[in-house]
């Protein structure tokens, strides 16, 4: 077992998340614009249809795990396996979703704690900056916002859905990851319990911080495709592995 040394504590891999919560917003965005964002990393956007890939917006409070509690908002694209790069061809993109070979690109991650920052630069690569939330978690309209030096990034409210069979399943997904010239691979397992999703159910409003610029440059705000929300969520992480 591996261990790393972060701000003079050694946190031991695979780093686990025994509570946190979540909402989430999926959003449809074209290819070409989500890819010009990423192109540095050398991965490709999945497509879920012709010219369209996803983009994933959450807001996850973290209440007991071994980097300790926070909160985090998440900007994410579904990309490709790596190793399948090139092969431009939806209804393979689409198999690769279903069958959980595809990939998650964390591409932005503020993050409210210093020691998380550190942990999520040095050991994942992580782009995790510091920020400040506002976050509601229990209520039945979930809500988040976020901002760093007074200017706002993102403000996102989620309706819950219905409830999701099961009890619980455990999901695995390749975290991807791109700092400093570097682009990463980390596993990622997650075991939600109480989710709900639907259709629509999201409200995105956008501030003047460079990201949320990011974010326009996608078409956002507009209608998501589904919303999410994980009332239970536990997960570990492993090492990252460059590629």
């Amino acid at each position: 077992m591996s261990s790393h040394q972060v701000l003079g504590k050694q946190v031991d891999m695979p780093v686990e998340i025994r509570t946190a919560s979540a909402f989430m917003a999926m959003y449809s965005v074209p290819t070409k614009a989500a890819q010009r964002l990423i192109d540095n990393t050398g991965l490709e956007i999945l497509q879920w249809r012709g010219g369209r890939g996803l983009c994933g917006l959450v807001f996850v409070d973290y209440i007991d795990g071994d980097l300790g509690p926070y909160n985090e908002f998440g900007v994410t694209f579904m990309v490709r396996d790596h190793e399948q790069r090139g092969f431009n061809h939806v209804r393979r993109d689409l198999r690769s979703l279903a069958s959980g070979k595809a990939g998650a690109l964390i591409h932005q991650l503020p993050v409210d704690g210093e020691f998380t920052l550190a942990a999520g630069r040095g050991i994942w690569g992580f782009p995790k900056i510091m920020a400040d939330f506002e976050a509601d978690h229990v209520s039945d309209v979930r809500r988040g916002r976020v901002s760093q030096d007074g200017r706002l990034i993102a403000e996102l409210t989620v309706k819950q859905g219905i409830p999701m069979p099961g009890r619980g399943t455990n999901t695995s997904l390749d975290a991807y990851s791109h700092l400093d010239g570097v682009t990463r691979r980390t596993s990622w397992d997650m075991n939600p319990r109480g989710v709900r999703t639907r259709l629509g159910g999201a409200e995105l409003s956008l501030g003047n911080h460079p990201i949320a610029d990011e974010l326009r440059s996608l078409g956002l705000p507009r209608r998501a495709l589904a919303t999410t929300t994980i009332p239970d969520l536990r997960m570990t992480f492993g090492d990252a592995a460059t590629v």
